[in-house]
């Protein structure tokens, strides 16, 4: 007998956990669900960290040491959220050289009132790397207007990047022509392209969220029959885009020279709709080559009880299409509920960081004094 996980894993997707904190690391958990879970990677994101610190897990003694240095907010968040990056990147050390450096990732954020200055972003993303200083790290950069030319610089170094908040699949095709331009660059300044990983993270459960409320709206008897559709037709359309994408010869030039594709990555994977079956975004989103970076609540149920059925995803797209259609049909504005969804996804990572400035200013403030 063979766990939904590890058939998930035979099918070809990679398991990430979209969690990360200190305790995860120290206690031993992050290590057995690598052994336990089939979990080849880890997300983060300016939410998870403001949560994990908010929480204490474990770092009374580093806040203690750092307010001792009078360190301010914003140092102290680059610093405790590396350590925690890096240390979460050496336990995945063999799960990266096992796969040739393809899993084993762990992702760390740029800030992301960062998320409409090229310049800045850059600038950062060369920091953490720099500091994280670890080959299996992934420097996430949202799909902003202003990231995509960020995306292709920080590529460009040398530098492996996970693209985030990706919503509409006009703004996935930019980011594969920034991911691709990148390359070219890296290729340009005598990279080894073989050692440039990126994947780029299309939501999911957000779009059902604000299309099942747009169609809720509408009297049409259509409408309640596209509801909780448009999530999982939107990624399966992302997947169609990406094999043509990297059929095109701009593509497979830069793969016979040793450049790896830039897989897809489904993220916003957790239901939100408990009518729903609670590994939707895990059963409906099965393809070789894809990463499905999963809240530990989804990885649980998916380990309990998902039944994965091989490819779910490359033999539906005329069926992803018809949703799509059918949503423009009864007046659903599908790019204003991705522009809509970039917006909102930017300003709340925007205010999980501020909170996090807040949480780790007072403990500074009231951190106990440490001997010297």
């Amino acid at each position: 007998m063979t766990t939904p996980t590890e058939q998930l894993a035979a099918a070809g997707v990679s398991i990430w956990l979209d969690d990360l904190s200190r305790h995860r690391i120290t206690s031993g958990n992050l290590a057995d669900l690598i052994a336990t879970r089939n979990v080849t990677g880890v997300t983060t994101n300016p939410t998870i960290f403001a949560a994990a610190i908010g929480k204490g897990d474990g770092y009374d003694g580093q806040v203690a040491v750092l307010a001792s240095r009078g360190a301010s907010a914003d140092d102290a968040i680059f610093e405790i959220t590396t350590d925690d990056v890096r240390n979460g990147a050496d336990i995945f050390r063999p799960v990266y050289d096992e796969t040739q450096g393809v899993d084993g990732r762990v992702s760390i954020e740029v800030s992301p009132d960062l998320a409409h200055d090229t310049d800045a972003t850059i600038a950062q993303a060369k920091q953490l790397w720099a500091t994280v200083d670890r080959p299996n790290v992934l420097i996430k950069i949202p799909a902003t207007k202003a990231g995509l030319p960020a995306i292709t610089e920080v590529i460009g170094s040398g530098i492996s990047v996970n693209v985030t908040l990706i919503f509409s699949l006009e703004r996935y095709d930019a980011v594969i022509d920034a991911y691709l331009a990148g390359l070219e660059q890296a290729r340009d300044s005598g990279h080894d392209l073989s050692t440039i990983q990126s994947v780029a993270s299309f939501f999911v459960s957000r779009v059902d969220t604000e299309v099942d409320k747009r169609l809720d709206a509408i009297s049409d008897p259509a409408a309640a029959e596209l509801k909780s559709k448009a999530g999982v037709a939107n990624a399966r359309l992302a997947f169609e885009l990406y094999e043509a994408k990297f059929a095109e010869k701009r593509a497979q030039g830069l793969v016979a020279a040793g450049a790896n594709v830039q897989r897809p990555l489904w993220a916003s994977t957790g239901v939100k709709d408990p009518s729903l079956p609670d590994t939707l975004y895990v059963t409906e989103l099965v393809a070789p080559g894809t990463v499905n970076t999963m809240p530990e609540k989804t990885l649980e149920a998916t380990f309990d009880h998902a039944v994965i059925t091989g490819d779910t995803i490359t033999g539906a797209y005329a069926d992803a299409h018809g949703v799509l259609d059918g949503l423009a049909a009864v007046g659903v504005d599908f790019a204003d509920v991705t522009q809509v969804l970039e917006d909102e996804g930017v300003e709340k990572f925007i205010v999980s960081w501020h909170e996090l400035q807040a949480t780790v200013a007072d403990a500074l403030k009231n951190a106990p004094e440490v001997l010297r």
